[in-house]
């Protein structure tokens, strides 16, 4: 199973979620599965489920998270591309029944950044992410 090819699927699916009313994760997954080519297996298939499924059922808490210590940004007013990311490794960091360890998500998300976000994306992402961890407990 390739973790990083299920996160960039899950952020992908969590960009469509957050951009289309209506759109159910499952339709979101579907649609990005359909997308790549080559087989993704299953085990990578499920991981992007629990990340897109995970972060959305945790998405007010996570929220808040990013609110509170990104005052001259309103949540709603950053990009989407880079919410999503900060989104998902919360996520990953406090909620998932595998935590990562900080490093680790802060890193993953910052190269999804680089991948999918503007130039200045990954600075911005390290930032909040970094300023989350010094500031909350994460436990």
């Amino acid at each position: 199973m390739s973790r990083r090819k299920a996160r960039e699927m899950a952020v992908q699916a969590l960009f469509q979620l957050d951009f289309n009313a209506g759109v159910t994760s499952e339709e979101a997954l579907t649609a990005v599965f359909s997308e790549r080519e080559g087989a993704i297996s299953e085990t990578t298939k499920s991981y992007a489920k629990s990340l897109v499924e995970g972060t959305q059922s945790n998405l007010a808490a996570i929220d808040n998270y990013i609110s509170d210590l990104s005052r001259e940004w309103k949540i709603d007013r950053m990009a989407g591309v880079d919410r999503n990311i900060a989104r998902m490794a919360i996520y990953e960091m406090k909620y998932s029944e595998e935590r990562l360890q900080p490093g680790v998500a802060i890193n993953e998300a910052v190269e999804l950044a680089k991948t999918f976000g503007t130039e200045d994306s990954s600075r911005f992402i390290n930032g909040i992410l970094g300023s989350i961890v010094k500031n909350k407990q994460l436990s």
